[in-house]
């Protein structure tokens, strides 16, 4: 291959579930822009052929180490990029992924907390190459490479890791993603395939991703709207058709009501640690309104985050059915209203 040089310090990212092939491609790409190569070194895990054997006893092992050797690995990257262009097969963000099918309780619970402080001090790539892939076409891959742990790999396994890879880059995470359907094309056998991809992250590379500009809450032409109108449910579905229309964001009904399955686990851990402190100022002398407002205090903004995240996804699914969501929760509190609730004793 050619090689072909890339701005100084640019730190590209490939990534996708397992077998969708984001090794060779970063080996590939580093090769043709000649570029550092930063990756993941599984092999060297101790429990992961155990956890493939055994998910549920060696998960919390595996994934611990595998966080702490990321870490690590990471904290080279600064280095790195003092020397040039940097290309990597994967994202600190994917441990949590793994991590979120892997652990559960008290597991789960010392896991995001250890995470969360170590991805603070993460560097972020310049664009993420999302490869996709369907399950059917990851499993076959994997069979293809043939490496002895992945021999008896779990097909619901493989089909829950790429939902949630679909569901973590659905949303904005405020870097450029692009995406690449992988299954139709071969990229290690046919050139043509490779010369396409390559082409379309060296325009990236040099004109940066056009990012259309994003919804606002604006007026439709004519205007007249008074300031009630303009903050109303149909303004804000309007605003979720130009968003997912914008942003390329996956439309299915029943994709989006996972989603907000997750969204709501997540309000829930953020209610879970609103408790806690309040429980701990409680301890310490607080009254109870003394520390249920401390608490709000500290945990408001994300709790924030939660609901808003939860509301934003209600709406899609409106969108997505055909609902009018205004319309619809007004007929049902309509209803309300005329119900008569009889008070247990």
């Amino acid at each position: 291959m050619s090689q072909q040089t890339i701005p100084h310090s640019w730190y590209i990212i490939v990534e996708g579930a397992i077998g969708v092939g984001k090794t060779t491609l970063a080996r590939m790409l580093g090769e043709q822009f000649n570029t550092e190569l930063l990756l993941e070194v599984f092999e060297e895990n101790p429990f992961l052929s155990k956890f493939y054997a055994s998910r549920a006893q060696y998960a919390f092992q595996t994934q611990m180490f595998f966080l702490l050797s990321r870490y690590r690995q990471q904290q080279r990257i600064p280095r790195m990029l003092e020397q040039g262009a940097l290309i990597s097969d994967y994202m600190f963000a994917k441990d949590r992924l793994f991590a979120q099918l892997n652990l559960a309780g008290d597991e789960w619970d010392v896991y995001q907390q250890l995470h969360d402080a170590l991805a603070e001090q993460i560097a972020e790539p310049a664009l993420i190459v999302y490869l996709q892939a369907d399950t059917d076409v990851l499993m076959g891959r994997i069979a293809q490479r043939d490496r002895p742990y992945e021999r008896d790999m779990d097909r619901a396994y493989i089909d829950s890791l790429r939902q949630a890879y679909e569901r973590f880059f659905a949303k904005d995470h405020g870097i450029p993603v692009l995406t690449i359907d992988t299954n139709p094309i071969n990229f290690v056998t046919n050139p043509e395939d490779y010369g396409t991809i390559a082409g379309r992250i060296k325009s990236v590379l040099q004109e940066g991703i056009v990012q259309q500009k994003l919804p606002q809450f604006m007026e439709p032409s004519g205007g007249g709207l008074t300031p009630e109108q303009r903050n109303s449910i149909p303004v804000y579905q309007q605003f979720h058709v130009d968003l997912d229309r914008a942003k390329g964001f996956i439309t299915d009904l029943y994709f989006n009501y996972l989603c907000l399955s997750e969204e709501v686990g997540e309000l829930g851990s953020e209610l879970a640690k609103l408790w806690r402190e309040e429980a701990q100022m409680r301890v310490r002398g607080a009254t109870s309104e003394e520390a249920r407002q401390g608490a709000l205090n500290t945990r408001q903004p994300d709790l924030e985050a939660e609901l808003a995240d939860c509301m934003a996804y209600l709406l899609k699914m409106a969108n997505y059915a055909g609902i009018d969501l205004e319309a619809a929760y007004l007929r049902k509190m309509h209803l309300n209203e005329s119900r008569s609730w009889i008070s247990e004793p």
